[in-house]
């Protein structure tokens, strides 16, 4: 899958350096994508590049008395973010019902993948995420950006408004389906595929539009109808969260299937 054609050549070799850097230090990539703002469908003008990956290490790692840390992080310079988790710290936060690695597993947007990891991967995910866990954790990233702009009246960040939008559409997206599947990582897929009012949603494109033009979109109101939108769905989601039923069984089936996927892949190396 062709990199977007507006990529940065050398944005793209500092990412490639960074994935051989990791490889350097003994992990193998199973596959490394572009997470943020561009694959999320508002990239501006300026957006960093957000490259993540998942890896895996062999066998012979884990037989040691002092266990290698489970991320491989680099400093961040300039536009470029790279960083990656170990398989057995992204099954594990899956099975607490964090959708970070569903949505890497989803990204449009792929530097580099072992043929048919993400499809396995993927085909496990939707055995073992709880999508009612998985609607906790986007109703927690609405939270954190309540908090931050204080009122739905004030100027706020509207670059950052986007991070608001989204979590907000997916909870729309998944409380249409009734919680039982996860929602698309682009938004403005989710966006088409929810059903949320006309001029909200107008209003939500013309501002998408509008960061893919400008390098700063600077302080300002949040659009009428967005404003009207994002108050009255948080509100309902936080007065509506359903919590999810405590299965043990399924957990213990769950933490199974989890545990021979992460031997299998290991095993593979």
């Amino acid at each position: 899958m062709p990199l977007p054609a507006d990529f940065s050549s050398d944005a793209v070799a500092a990412i490639r350096s960074r994935l051989d850097s990791a490889r350097g230090q003994g992990a193998t990539i199973l596959f490394a994508i572009e997470s943020g703002s561009r694959a999320w469908g508002f990239p501006s003008p300026d957006s960093d590049y957000d490259c993540r990956f998942v890896y895996v290490r062999p066998v012979a790692d884990h037989l040691v008395l002092e266990q290698p840390r489970d991320v491989i992080e680099f400093p961040i310079e300039g536009d470029i973010d790279a960083g990656g988790w170990d398989l057995r710290k992204a099954l594990l936060l899956a099975l607490g019902g964090n959708a970070v690695i569903v949505e890497w597993a989803k990204s449009p947007i792929v530097y580099e993948e072992m043929a048919g990891f993400r499809d396995r991967l993927l085909e496990l995910l939707a055995e073992i995420v709880d999508p009612a866990k998985v609607s906790r954790h986007y109703l927690g990233l609405a939270r954190s950006h309540v908090a931050r702009i204080g009122s739905f009246s004030g100027d706020v960040k509207l670059k950052k408004l986007f991070y608001f939008i989204r979590p907000i559409v997916a909870l729309d997206w998944m409380e249409q389906r009734d919680f039982t599947r996860l929602p698309p990582m682009n938004l403005v897929d989710c966006l088409a595929e929810t059903e949320i009012p006309a001029r909200a949603a107008s209003e939500i494109r013309q501002l998408i539009d509008k960061k893919r033009q400008t390098r700063e979109m600077g302080l300002g109101p949040i659009p009428a109808e967005i404003a009207r939108y994002l108050e009255a769905r948080y509100g309902h989601h936080e007065m509506n969260m359903a919590g999810s039923t405590r299965d043990e069984a399924r957990q213990t089936r769950n933490r199974a299937l989890a545990t021979a996927f992460y031997r299998q892949e290991a095993e593979r190396q």
